[in-house]
């Protein structure tokens, strides 16, 4: 969903429509309303603040651990991470995270030498977690597993990956989805 100032409806439509979307979606339509519903509600910007101070606290640890953090920080939802230094390539980095029970986008970095589908970062949003009930205090944890996920992917060690997984998931059963049950 894009929103904007009348000033610049006709050039963000005629930039959408019809390259970047096709004909109505009702599912999408659907899911756009209750976007909207939610929003509106006074509990959502508690929740919109939670989500800015746990990715904030989560780039702390970040990096505190050495990680290179593409802004240096973040002031949104999202961390942007470089994994050049620790020489493991963001897709594997991913893939090794998402054994490991965390989820996480590989990512191209500014200047990336690698490939788009092959790039050096991994993209990491902290929305699921707050969703959860997870708080700051959990940050310190869940960047303790990013940092020996991404050392295990290096590594190619599958025992520590699913190690962490265990500690993920133990962690998790007291903080399960929202809308979801056991």
């Amino acid at each position: 969903m894009l929103m904007s100032r009348e000033e610049h409806a006709k050039a963000i439509d005629k930039a959408v429509f019809p390259g970047l979307q096709g004909g109505p979606h009702n599912q999408t339509t659907a899911a756009i309303a209750v976007a909207l519903h939610e929003a509106g509600q006074p509990s959502f910007s508690s929740y919109a603040h939670s989500v800015v101070a746990n990715a904030q606290a989560l780039a702390e640890e970040l990096l505190a651990r050495g990680f290179d953090l593409v802004s240096g920080g973040t002031d949104n939802h999202l961390i942007l991470m470089d994994l050049t230094p620790k020489d493991v390539p963001g897709k594997i980095a991913a893939k090794a995270l998402d054994r490991a029970g965390i989820v996480v986008n590989y990512n191209t970095v500014p200047y990336d030498p690698r490939k788009p589908f092959d790039p050096s970062g991994i993209r990491i949003g902290t929305p699921s977690l707050t969703s959860r009930g997870l708080g700051t205090e959990h940050m310190t944890a869940v960047a303790d597993w990013i940092d020996r996920g991404v050392t295990a992917a290096g590594l190619g060690d599958e025992a520590a990956l699913s190690s962490i997984r265990a500690e993920v998931a133990e962690l998790m059963s007291s903080y399960p989805a929202p809308g979801l049950t056991g």
